[in-house]
């Protein structure tokens, strides 16, 4: 269900610029208590929908929150582990301190970070980090990509995504979530190379034009979503539901949960897209991926 309309000014293109600069170091200080978990045995629950959530988890989104009440302390945050049911407001931050956990406690180096400044009910600034691998993320009007050095972001470069190749489409894809509806969306769309990559990192590699398109037909959160799509979209991408329309932020009824969706690197494959459509079907609170804990389990 979409919000009513926002009665907030909306923030200036600089201060969108300004804003996405600040997550990005937020993003990047998480990065670095994370990997200080990653590789070693890092105490983890299982919440009711069987995902993980670990010590890592906790502490980058303990530093993450810090930091948004200490810059931002009029704009309330939904973050998926510690105020995961917090309703969203005109303006708002979601937060996932730690997307891909399973990998990470795998010890994958393909985890994020990922920060959202939600403004009515689309994304206007976020970061995504990706300190396994060293790079950074971050939008505000234009996509930007940086080193990740000493914990923080280096020089930025403005990203682009790249058009249609004309020897076929690059997928990406997640190691552990298939399905028969993405399968046939991605044959359908004459796929010819598919790569595994894991968490939210997707969205950030087809916006610095790595390759075209990821395919998600199975569950995801706001918070899994709304930095890649800012930032894949503010790259010259697209992210689109069944209806072709762009997904919408701060859907708390819903326990703030996706549907299908397709991110694209070229907006005009949008055209040939054809994902399922459930319809907006309202789920317990409980099962539709709300963090709801099980008792302590080691790796």
């Amino acid at each position: 269900m979409a919000m009513a309309a926002s009665s907030i000014v909306s923030l200036s293109g600089p201060e969108r610029e300004r804003i996405a600069a600040d997550l990005a170091e937020i993003a990047c200080a998480a990065g670095e208590i994370l990997l200080g978990h990653h590789g070693h045995d890092c105490p983890h629950v299982l919440k009711v929908d069987g995902s993980p959530s670990s010590h890592a988890d906790l502490e980058a989104e303990q530093l993450i929150l810090a930091n948004l009440l200490e810059r931002f302390p009029a704009i309330p945050v939904v973050a998926e582990e510690t105020c995961h049911d917090v309703p969203p407001a005109d303006r708002f931050f979601l937060v996932d301190p730690l997307d891909g956990t399973r990998d990470f406690l795998a010890g994958s180096p393909e985890f994020a970070v990922c920060i959202a400044l939600i403004e009515g009910n689309r994304p206007v600034a976020a970061a995504l980090a990706a300190p396994g691998v060293g790079r950074v993320w971050q939008a505000g009007v234009v996509a930007h990509e940086a080193p990740i050095e000493a914990g923080r972001p280096g020089s930025i470069r403005a990203v682009h995504t790249r058009p249609e190749p004309k020897d076929g489409l690059t997928a990406l894809g997640s190691r552990r979530h298939g399905d028969i509806e993405t399968e046939a969306c991605l044959d359908a769309l004459g796929v010819t190379e598919r790569r595994p990559a894991g968490s939210a990192l997707k969205f950030a590699l087809i916006a610095s034009g790595e390759a075209d398109l990821y395919v998600r037909c199975g569950p995801t959160m706001e918070w899994d979503t709304a930095a890649g799509d800012h930032i894949l979209t503010a790259a010259g991408g697209r992210v689109v539901t069944p209806t072709g329309r762009p997904i919408i932020y701060g859907r708390h009824a819903m326990a703030y949960r996706n549907g299908p969706f397709a991110a694209l690197g070229d907006p005009a494959l949008a055209a040939r897209v054809a994902l399922p459509d459930r319809g907006p079907i309202l789920r317990p609170r409980e099962s539709a991926g709300v963090p709801e804990l099980t008792p302590v389990l080691r790796p």
